[in-house]
């Protein structure tokens, strides 16, 4: 499989590139003495920066030039960390009122000699990473990456924001979706009917069952819409019911099957509900009776389950009609749904890019995702470019799938290789999210703000982009739910678009269940099931620190302390009794998100944490008060 790790090189590279010039130019306020080295390293990441296209195109398929790459983002890395702990070490001397003055900055005036033991630390870092970096960008002459520097390689100058407008019909499926009504009518007078959809990722089993969900035919029905996933949970599909029927604002919590079974009773009888599991993945006999017999609880009710899955045995043991195997587009449909996606009837060079494009089209195996991903990026691109994607070695890279399930995630290799690097980073970063996780809007753009990928203003164009791709999509539940009293909009990721971030992510992130690299840590990012324990030595260069499913948890008391580079903490997952202490060693922290912690008090330390940008506790009922700043003198 095609290695796209690589490709976040660039985008990194701008990232500190900026920073480095920001504290030249004095907009970060470190040792005046360290310009010097500052400006030498600039220099050196502006030399790899003009090979990085060559480099990012050829470690697709070329291991050397990937590990090189990977070497470069890590020293990269490590230049963020050491100014950001610069800055902190040396925030500018102000005249405070008697209060705010700092008894260990008086002393540092008074006595200098008292802060030559941090500057001869510091000095000897920056020597050592400045030294790090020559090595790294020096072994680029062994590839020999001048030679292709020129190659004709395809730039996106801009990729356009949605609007209203580019929610169009959908294409190619109203046939479809005639039949499957018509097959429901003459089956809905049972007790429970199923009627699973099946067909390869990306062909539009969702957006067909989307369009039966939002159908007139069922204005009638209560309707409920759950995403499986790849992990089966019982109790998880059964409390997305309840609270979808219940209009619940929270999701339920019973914790055993009785309890959900007693409420679904309720809730069923008498009434007429319509069902979509989308994303089903789980084959075991028992666990489909179980989940049936579930759904067929409620006395009179009137049951008509849609069910979503890749898998036909899946199909044949879950329905009580004939499951729907989608059939893929034609060719002549992909072509119009790219030509819908890149404005081709606009262009004044169409006639030039019809046969190209008509290519493209069948490379896209009858998938619309990957035709609407390709469509989408290409409305900008030159009659060159156009030609680019259709010969690109991306399409030929082996893989271990089945050959279109492979061509598809080719496409959408294809798309990500072009976007700009700005959006390669904001994008791969989605793959700290579980796969089928409701990622909130604001959420995921404090996030980025808080890891320098964007501000918040760019951070809405971003999302507008990534929509425009179909990297990210509205919920398939309602678009927008009531939490806490506001208003939050939900996206999801397709699963394939997912396979295509962690992929990209590569070494980069740490996912619990899954092997470690042998290669050396590159880890960066990490999404874990477990924060009972304190993190192992890995983590110190963690920057953004997930956890999932972690429900009534005592933290250990140096949870965090050894993730010094942390800027991003999320437990919106988990019901923890109290943040620990160690919290305030975290000096590089910008986002916080605790918003179920248990106890009344919050650790005063959490006062010390100065670049703090976004403290998220509501929801935790018992807090009775913040931490007041306590003022050393």
């Amino acid at each position: 499989m095609a290695e796209l790790g690589g490709m976040l090189a660039a985008a990194i590279l701008k990232v500190v590139s900026d920073q480095i010039g920001s504290a030249i130019g004095g907009q970060i306020t470190l040792q005046k003495n360290f310009d010097k080295d500052l400006r030498k390293m600039k220099m050196a990441l502006e030399s790899a920066e003009a090979l990085l296209k060559v480099a990012e195109r050829r470690s697709i398929t070329d291991e050397p030039t990937l590990l090189w790459l990977k070497r470069l983002k890590d020293a990269m890395y490590a230049i963020s960390d050491m100014i950001d702990d610069f800055e902190a070490d040396t925030e500018p001397i102000t005249q405070p009122s008697p209060r705010k003055f700092s008894f260990k900055k008086y002393l540092a005036i008074m006595i200098p000699c008292l802060i030559v033991g941090p500057k001869i630390t510091m000095a000897n870092k920056m020597e050592t990473v400045r030294e790090d970096l020559k090595v790294i960008t020096d072994q680029h002459k062994e590839f020999r990456l001048w030679e292709d520097a020129n190659a004709n390689e395809p730039k996106v100058t801009d990729i356009r924001e949605t609007t209203s407008i580019m929610e169009t019909h959908v294409v190619g499926r109203a046939i479809a979706e005639e039949e499957i009504l018509a097959s429901l009518s003459e089956n809905m007078q049972n007790e429970i009917t199923i009627l699973p959809i099946c067909g390869i990722g990306g062909l539009g089993k969702s957006t067909l069952a989307k369009m039966v969900y939002n159908n007139s035919k069922f204005k009638e029905y209560s309707q409920v819409w759950v995403y499986v996933s790849q992990i089966f949970d019982l109790k998880k599909i059964g409390n997305s019911i309840i609270s979808q029927l219940s209009m619940e604002v929270k999701e339920s919590e019973y914790s055993t099957m009785q309890m959900i079974h007693n409420c679904l009773q309720k809730l069923l009888a008498d009434k007429k509900i319509l069902i979509v599991l989308d994303d089903l993945w789980e084959g075991e006999q028992l666990q489909l009776k179980s989940l049936i017999d579930m759904l067929q609880i409620g006395k009179g009710s009137n049951v008509v389950v849609i069910v979503t899955t890749r898998d036909d045995v899946i199909a044949e043991k879950f329905c009580t009609i004939q499951p729907y195997k989608l059939a893929p587009l034609s060719d002549e449909m992909c072509w119009s749904i790219i030509k819908q996606k890149s404005a081709f009837e606009s262009r004044d060079d169409k006639e030039q890019l019809e046969e190209i494009g008509k290519v493209i089209a069948m490379k896209c195996c009858g998938v619309a995702l990957a035709a609407i991903s390709l469509g989408h990026m290409m409305q900008s691109m030159k009659p060159s470019e156009w030609e680019s994607v259709r010969d690109s070695n991306i399409w030929n890279a082996s893989s271990s799938i089945d050959p279109t399930s492979s061509q598809v995630l080719a496409s959408l290799k294809l798309s990500y290789s072009f976007m700009p690097s700005y959006l390669k980073l904001c994008f791969a970063y989605c793959a700290i999210f579980p796969k089928g996780h409701k990622i909130a809007k604001d959420d995921l753009i404090l996030q980025w703000v808080s890891l320098g990928f964007s501000t918040w203003e760019l951070g809405e164009i971003y999302i507008s982009q990534l929509l425009g791709l179909s990297f990210l999509e509205h919920s398939k539940s309602p678009s927008t739910i009531k939490l806490y009293d506001e208003d939050i909009t939900l996206f999801t990721m397709h699963d394939l678009v997912h396979d295509l971030a962690r992929l990209v992510m590569d070494d980069e992130i740490l996912v619990a269940g899954k092997g470690r690299n042998t290669k050396g840590s590159w880890y960066h990012y990490a999404l874990l099931d477990d924060c009972t324990k304190p993190l192992d030595l890995e983590s110190s260069k963690i920057r953004a620190l997930r956890f999932m499913d972690c429900d009534k948890t005592e933290l250990h008391c140096v949870a965090f302390s050894s993730a010094k580079s942390l800027r991003v903490l999320d437990l919106s997952e988990c019901i923890i009794h109290k943040l620990p202490d160690s919290i305030g060693v975290l000096k590089q922290l910008r986002y916080l998100n605790a918003p179920r912690v248990q106890d009344a008090v919050i650790p005063n330390d959490i006062s010390t944490l100065s670049k703090l940008m976004y403290l998220n506790l509501h929801g935790s009922s018992r807090i009775l008060a913040l931490p007041r700043i306590h003022w050393r003198n």
